[in-house]
């Protein structure tokens, strides 16, 4: 069975974005933290997008390493995000591209397909999608970045749930800037 891991950068009060979408309260990552985040890429064997965040990373990761100011670490972001195996559920969009399938019917059996099979862990990306897999009890894995900001209201990173869940801290760590990783597994 996969391991299905749901990570993202929020805020010290639990939004992976603020009102209105905005997610600059985040900044560019220290290198130290690019660095971590492609590593937890290039370990991944599937992602799984929900439709707003595919737009996002579909709007600049594909020709990333082209950029005038790729580093040597967002060339290797971006050449391992074209290259990993990408599926996105959206009933909006009509056609994805670079290693990736549309998937329009239901997540839930689908991620719960996904998890059955072979192969490396799978990231799931995108709060509304993670948040129907955590009501579904299918995340074993827990990654929040958090960052040293309030921003009052947005889009959360947990969804509300029908009972409790369990955690064991797997491991914590302290990024430039007062950026805090926490790990977290499933009992």
């Amino acid at each position: 069975m996969r391991k299905l891991i749901f990570g993202m950068n929020l805020t010290l009060d639990g939004y992976i974005a603020a009102t209105g979408d905005v997610i600059d309260w985040s900044g560019p990552p220290s290198d130290e933290l690019f660095q971590w985040w492609l590593g937890q890429e290039q370990a991944s064997g599937l992602t799984l997008y929900g439709r707003k965040l595919w737009e996002t990373m579909s709007s600049y990761w594909p020709t990333g390493d082209q950029q005038p100011d790729a580093t040597p670490a967002r060339i290797e972001y971006a050449r391992n995000w074209r290259d990993t195996p990408k599926v996105v559920f959206s009933s909006t969009i009509d056609k994805v591209d670079w290693n990736t399938r549309l998937v329009t019917g239901d997540a839930v059996a689908e991620i719960t397909r996904l998890k059955a099979g072979d192969g490396g862990p799978m990231r799931i990306a995108g709060a509304t999608l993670a948040g129907a897999a955590m009501r579904a009890g299918l995340i074993d894995e827990y990654a929040l970045v958090t960052f040293p900001v309030l921003v009052g209201g947005g889009t959360p990173f947990f969804t509300a749930l029908d009972g409790w869940v369990d955690l064991n801290l797997v491991e914590t760590r302290t990024f430039p800037g007062g950026v805090v990783l926490t790990r977290y597994e499933t009992r």
